[in-house]
């Protein structure tokens, strides 16, 4: 049993250079796959073309080190018990990186053993599911913010009513002797809708309005790090 063991933890299959050539061309070409997909479904302020690079070349390193540790239970082991001793300490801004980042190693895993019909349906299943997906993920919401005196407060909830009608919440309302401050929840294509319905901006609409000291529209993200 122990020569057995030792056999099978020696034992090294060398890669032929074809399949290895062939095994890079494939996660190459699924690495622009990844990142066009990431491109085209991201929504956001904060896009980083370096990181949409480095899903590629994490695709490829991850198929170089599983062309390499695959004919190798020795190296398989070693690996592991290297990597476990790393870690990454960069945040990631967007929670969808993290699915992005899975997805490469995913592939890299699947190029690098040469299950090439296993990636391609997967990565066409997952860049479907993200293409439906898509809109959900892009329906952002704003937050209006505005801070005015005490005499205007009951103007401005009637400006904003009448501007969103029931497309807008009131999300929080803070009220001390200096001043009020309002702050509203709202969807952006509702916001986009109603100023071109009402052909003037909310923003201009309320600084119009007596009593108005400052209007805010920042966008409401839910998203890590930010």
């Amino acid at each position: 049993m122990r020569e057995f063991i030792i056999e099978n933890l020696a034992t090294t299959e060398t890669i032929s250079i074809a399949t290895i050539v062939l095994n890079n061309i494939i996660a190459m070409a699924a690495a622009f796959f990844i990142m066009f997909a990431y491109k085209i479904t991201y929504s956001g302020t904060a896009y980083s073309r370096k990181f949409n690079v480095s899903l590629g070349s994490i695709t490829i390193i991850t198929t170089m080190i599983m062309s390499v540790i695959s004919n190798n239970i020795a190296l398989s082991l070693g690996m592991v018990g290297a990597l476990s001793i790393i870690r990454f300490r960069t945040a990631v801004k967007d929670v969808r990186d993290s699915m992005f980042i899975f997805w490469c190693i995913a592939v890299g895993i699947g190029c690098g053993v040469s299950q090439y019909s296993l990636v391609g349906i997967g990565s066409i299943f997952v860049f479907l599911f993200l293409l439906l997906t898509r809109q959900a993920i892009m329906d952002q919401r704003q937050l209006l913010i505005v801070q005015s005196d005490l005499d205007a407060q009951n103007e401005i909830e009637a400006i904003v009513e009448s501007h969103f009608g029931k497309g807008v919440h009131q999300t929080m309302k803070s009220v001390s002797q200096e001043g009020c401050e309002l702050i509203y929840s709202v969807k952006e294509n509702v916001l986009t809708k109603a100023n071109e319905k009402n052909l003037i901006d909310i923003s201009q609409r309320l600084m119009k309005c007596e009593g108005v000291r400052t209007v805010n529209i920042v966008e409401q993200l839910d998203d890590i790090g930010r």
